[in-house]
């Protein structure tokens, strides 16, 4: 798995325990052999891609404001995949 999905993972870990759509894609990451976060996104539905958008902006937020520069800049590119 590459590092954005891994820092990914690690974001959805924080809301796997209170969302559905989010053990879903937790799941997917966990189980799926995915070469680049592209290939990743292409395989998620409507639902949860709408997830991801409404999270990852918070995820991001929050990484640049403890200045993970690296974990903020994975995400984000994520993000922008999804826009």
């Amino acid at each position: 798995m590459d590092f954005t999905l891994s820092y990914l993972r690690e974001a959805l870990s924080n809301y796997t325990d209170r969302n559905g759509t989010s053990q879903t894609i937790y799941k997917k990451l966990e189980s799926g052999n995915f070469s680049s976060e592209r290939d990743f996104v292409y395989q998620l539905d409507e639902e949860e891609m709408k997830f991801l958008n409404d999270v990852l902006p918070d995820e991001i937020k929050y990484a640049f404001e403890e200045q993970d520069f690296v974990r903020g800049n994975q995400l984000n590119e994520v993000y922008e995949l999804l826009i």
